[in-house]
Formats: structure tokens, sequence, C-alpha cells
């Protein structure tokens, strides 16, 4: 038996455990193998292995996913695997997922899925994420300091001035995510600012800010 078939037996065990541990020796087959056996786990009746699934699928998978990947965000009954679900279109950087990202930021009631929205947002670097980036700076502190590093990674010089409004918050996370996005950013105004958490109170705050000084002059 190769092990590809026996994976496959042990997707339809009657055991959870087994379930489980033929998601994790699905990484151990090539993609195009997987991949199909994946697709079959996310309709699992458990949720634990749903989410096993989905999160591995994120990582074996290409575009021919979206669609299983978007329904899952809208329509999984459990907030974890609508989470994953988020994160894998993320890992995709495919940007048909950018109105099923937002919608899920603007409507799902769970935070942990709000939150793997907005770091997908930024895997994406979809320019049109760029209102919602903003805006997710006034969430809550993880939800605005993943915010902070997704506007880096989008690239638009309008992120400047919101971050520098937050280079003094208690929250030293938030200022080391935004010394990093100020550090991609670039120009004359993240500089100044990034000048100005070199002198942070916090080491990894400081040295991040100093190292992108360097870069920026590089």
């Amino acid at each position: 038996m190769t092990l590809m078939e026996e994976l496959k037996q042990k997707l339809s065990s009657a055991d959870l455990s087994d379930r489980l541990r033929a998601i994790n020796g699905l990484r151990e087959l090539p993609d195009t193998e997987a991949v199909p056996l994946l697709l079959e786990a996310v309709r699992d009746s458990n949720a634990r292995v749903r989410y096993a699934a989905v999160s591995l699928l994120g990582q074996k998978a290409d575009g021919s996913v979206l669609d299983v990947l978007r329904s899952l965000l809208k329509t999984d009954p459990e907030f974890d695997v609508r989470a994953a679900a988020a994160a894998a279109l993320g890992d995709l950087h495919d940007a048909g997922a950018f109105e099923d990202l937002l919608e899920a930021y603007r409507h799902d009631p769970e935070w942990l899925v709000r939150f793997s929205v907005v770091a997908a947002l930024g895997e994406l670097a979809d320019p049109r994420a760029f209102e919602a980036l903003v805006g997710a700076l006034e969430s809550d502190p993880l939800i605005r300091t993943v915010a902070a590093g997704a506007l880096g990674q989008l690239g638009d010089l309008r992120a400047i001035p919101a971050l520098i409004r937050f280079i003094k918050d208690e929250d030293w996370q938030l200022r080391y995510r935004i010394a990093q996005s100020l550090g991609q950013l670039g120009g004359a105004e993240a500089r100044a600012a990034l000048e100005q958490l070199t002198t942070d109170a916090i080491e990894a705050v400081s040295t991040e800010a100093r190292t992108a000084l360097e870069r920026m002059a590089s």
C-alpha cells in the first residue's frame, strides 16, 4: 500500500485521531496528491479535522481551491475554521479573494476571523484594502497591530500619517510593527518617525527602527 492509499484510508476512519494523523501525514505527499485528499477532508463532520485540512490547504494548493476556501470563509459553522480559511486565502495571494475577505472583516462576529482577515489582506497587498486596514488601526490591540504590519505590506504611502499617530502608543508590539512598516514604506516622513523610534524604551523597537533606517540608507 502506498503512503497516499494509507492516508486516504485513514481519512475515512471513524476514529478522529486517525483522521487527524492522516492530515498531518499529507504534508509528506506532493501537492498534486495531497490537495485532492485535503479537499475531501475540508468536508469532514469534525471541526478539528476541517481546521487542520484548511490550514494545510493554504500551504499546498493553488488558485484552483479559491472557491472552496471562499465558501468555507462564509459558511463554516466553526469560527476557527473560518479563520483558517481566511489565512489560507492570504497564503494563496489571489486577488479574487479580496471581496470575500472584506465582507468577512465587516460582518463576521468572531474576533479571530477578523484578525485572520486583516493579516490575509496584508498578504494579498491589494490596494483596495487601504481604507479597511487604516480603519482596523482603531480596533482592539491585536487587530490594530496586525493591521499596522499589513499596511507596510500594502506599500501605500498614504498609510504613513496613520501609522505615525501611534508611535507613542503604550503597546510596544504595535510600535514595533509600525517601525517595520515605516521601514518598508520609506520616505522623509517615515524616516523622521523612525528617528524618534530609535530612542524607544523597548530595545526591540529601537533596534528595529535603527535597522529600518539602515536599510533605507543603503
